[in-house]
């Protein structure tokens, strides 16, 4: 079996051959598809919870956050971020898992959140 290193016995050092390089093809990269991640609206939650989340979760401003909540109460769902797949199973992972409006005495959990494919 042919070894790719040559040992210099004289000099006690080891080289290594170089093979020959690899064909590069001229495509470009694929990105990976966009996924959103969507807020649901369940009368729950106080804007103050949306807007604590919204800062926690994606480092949102406390405007950005109030323009979201505002959004999910008019439209039901709102965009909160778009990204990769997996980052956003992640992102909708961590809205499941944010806790309770400690604000509203009836509050059971988390807000639900859902991804989507983002339209190219």
């Amino acid at each position: 079996m042919p070894s790719d290193h040559n040992v210099d016995i004289q000099h006690g050092c080891t080289t290594v051959a170089s093979s020959p390089k690899a064909k590069t093809s001229n495509t470009k990269p694929r990105h990976l598809p966009p996924y959103h991640v969507l807020l649901l609206d369940d009368h729950d939650h106080t804007h103050e919870y949306v807007i604590d989340m919204m800062r926690s979760l994606f480092g949102y401003p406390p405007e950005k956050g109030f323009a979201i909540a505002e959004e999910v109460h008019t439209k039901k769902r709102a965009v909160v971020f778009t990204t990769h797949r997996e980052l956003a199973e992640l992102k909708r992972d961590q809205i499941h898992g944010f806790g309770t409006d400690v604000r509203v005495a009836t509050c059971c959990g988390s807000m639900s959140a859902m991804i989507l494919p983002a339209e190219q």
